[in-house]
């Protein structure tokens, strides 16, 4: 058996690894869960260039990017049935009016997420 090396004093940096680790875990199952590429070009090749837009606004209850992924993964699948994935570039085009969603993506996803 091995000495524990940990201190208190690293307790913070160590939770801080902790929890950006599970966000990375909970955004890597909800792009899967999304179809793992943007809904309007097909961009799949950087998971960090992936993100989140709600169809309506107003049925927005919390935003994915900001504190979103330390929710429970039921309660992110509920959130994300109100969203569609796009990359980033198609996303700032989409508030900037550039482009649109077309009507098929308005339409609530059903389906679900294998957890392995």
């Amino acid at each position: 058996m091995t000495k524990e090396t940990r201190r208190y004093s690293d307790r913070p940096r160590y939770l801080s690894l902790a929890v950006s680790k599970r966000r990375r875990k909970l955004k890597m199952l909800a792009v899967e869960y999304l179809g793992n590429k943007c809904n309007l070009c097909g961009y799949n090749k950087c998971f960090a260039a992936l993100e989140f837009h709600h169809k309506d606004g107003q049925k927005k209850d919390f935003g994915l990017a900001s504190r979103g992924l330390t929710r429970s993964w039921e309660t992110i699948k509920r959130e994300l049935e109100k969203c569609v994935l796009v990359c980033s570039n198609c996303h700032k085009e989409i508030h900037n009016g550039v482009v649109q969603l077309p009507p098929e993506t308005t339409v609530e996803k059903l389906g679900e997420l294998r957890e392995t």
